[in-house]
């Protein structure tokens, strides 16, 4: 193959890439949100405590699959261990 007409292609190869990526990026956020949600009525559910800030930003850090970070910000806020533990699954 010619380099010119390699360089179309690689091109074409690229445009296609960044657009599955910029696809599947709008739909992991899309998704977001209910995660949230679910982590937010799991609290209410097993806990006591009520919506904070502090347990809406542990949310979305389970939400986007960083457990440890919305396990260890629940309990700091109060939240049990365990009850903290399902909240960050039911995020993921």
């Amino acid at each position: 193959m010619r380099p010119s007409a390699r360089i179309p292609g690689i091109l074409a190869g690229l445009v296609l890439a960044t657009g599955g990526i910029v696809f599947a990026a709008s739909a992991a956020t899309a998704a977001a949100p209910t995660s949230v949600q679910d982590c937010e009525n799991y609290i209410a559910q097993h806990s006591s405590k009520k919506g904070t800030a502090g347990i809406g930003q542990a949310c979305y850090e389970g939400s986007i699959g960083n457990q440890t970070s919305c396990a260890a910000s629940l309990t700091a806020v109060g939240i049990s261990a365990n009850v903290a533990s399902g909240a960050c699954r039911a995020a993921h």
